[in-house]
């Protein structure tokens, strides 16, 4: 086993690899960090991949993703609609303890859809703040995804809802009942 502070190392390592592979749009190469059931040492010939670590995704607005191949072809649509985007992480966290590691970070997503018909530009691009919690499984070639699940970060505004209410669904967020 590596000391503590080469794992965190590693496992950021993986975190970026994930990040970069999407904004290249490298499918292979996001694919190729996802666990499988052969990293967990399983034989897929006699014994359901379901019972052995499956992989789960969550993207913001959507159902709960299970399983290699819908979470791969979530991906695979995501990269095929979107023509431009790039992320900038911050507080990012990572802890790692025995063979799993959890980054909980904040992706500042900036991406462009497709262009308009006219022309060769980009669409218009549109910034997007997200939280993130990415977990990891160590495998024998490294540090493998194991779940992501992203929520998109609701707006502060200054202007009170229809209601005279602040916040989501009416609740100001600074009158917590636990303060």
């Amino acid at each position: 086993m590596s000391a503590p502070h080469t794992d965190v190392e590693q496992v950021e390592a993986a975190n970026t690899a994930f990040y970069e592979a999407m904004e290249r749009g490298d499918f292979d190469e996001l694919s190729s960090l996802w666990l499988t059931p052969s990293d967990l040492g399983v034989d897929e010939e006699y014994h359901d991949p379901a019972d052995s670590g499956v992989i789960s995704c969550v993207h913001p607005g959507w159902p709960v993703l299970t399983g290699r191949a819908e979470v791969l072809r979530s991906y695979a649509l995501i990269m095929a609609n979107t023509d431009y985007i790039q992320f900038f992480l911050t507080d990012v966290h990572v802890s790692v303890t025995g063979d799993t590691a959890l980054v909980n970070c904040t992706e500042n997503i900036l991406s462009g859809g497709p262009a308009p018909e006219d022309g060769d530009e980009l669409g218009p691009l549109v910034g997007q703040l997200v939280v993130a919690t990415n977990v990891f499984r160590r495998t024998p070639t490294g540090w493998k995804l194991w779940s992501h699940h992203a929520s998109p970060v609701l707006a502060e505004t200054d202007e009170a809802d229809e209601n005279g209410e602040n916040g989501a669904n009416g609740a100001d967020p600074d009158d917590s009942p636990l303060a």
